[in-house]
């Protein structure tokens, strides 16, 4: 499969991602309506959020410029190939 060249489908799938997100934690909140899940559900989704822009924004700028991958799995593949290599 190629990579995904309309603007209109990029958006689409980044709205996607958010309903996506937005459905799973409110799923969650309403499986054990408490304010401690809630809290919960609004951290993990922080820092997921930080941790993305660290593997593909702070690594990239600030560790190695030459870091650019497609997605994590890309990046965790990459990187367990560098490990391997002596």
């Amino acid at each position: 499969m190629g990579d995904l060249k309309s603007k209109r489908l990029i958006v689409l799938k980044g709205w996607l991602f958010l309903v996506i997100a937005l459905l799973a934690g409110i799923g969650l909140v309403l499986e054990n309506p408490t304010w401690q899940t809630g809290l919960l559900v609004l951290v993990l989704a922080w820092a997921s959020a930080r941790f993305y822009y660290f593997l593909f924004y702070v690594l990239e700028k600030y560790v190695d410029p030459g870091l650019h991958y497609a997605g994590v799995l890309d990046q965790v593949k990459a990187l367990l190939r560098r490990r391997r290599k002596p």
